[in-house]
């Protein structure tokens, strides 16, 4: 259970950066661009990301949307990586997506057990 709080506050904290980020950051932009994607994927990819971190910290308290917030953040993550994937890009420019789908995963994994 400790575990899993912990987890869900980095997420949290962490998901709620990146989705700002979405919406604020030029280099954001550029590599969605770059990536093929427009303007509008990247703020509906920022949204999720905010609500994802909001409903994953409320489920610290509440359970069930901790498992929504994380299934949430694996998908997510999962079409980061896949993104990656399509352009042939280096393994490395994957690692955090892979982790922060590891660090979702575990949380979905502890809370689906209690």
């Amino acid at each position: 259970m400790i575990l899993s709080i912990i987890l869900q506050v980095i997420l949290g904290l962490g998901f709620l950066m990146f989705g700002y980020q979405k919406f604020t950051s030029e280099d954001m932009k550029k590599g969605f661009e770059y990536f093929g994607y427009g303007d509008g994927f990247r703020l509906f990819t920022g949204s999720v990301e905010i609500l994802s971190a909001i409903i994953i910290i409320i489920g610290i308290w509440i359970q069930p949307l901790a498992i929504i917030g994380s299934i949430m953040i694996v998908v997510t993550m999962l079409g980061a990586i896949m993104t990656h994937v399509k352009i042939k890009d280096e393994f490395k420019n994957m690692l955090m997506p892979i982790i922060l789908l590891i660090l979702a995963a575990i949380v979905l994994v502890i809370r689906l057990s209690m």
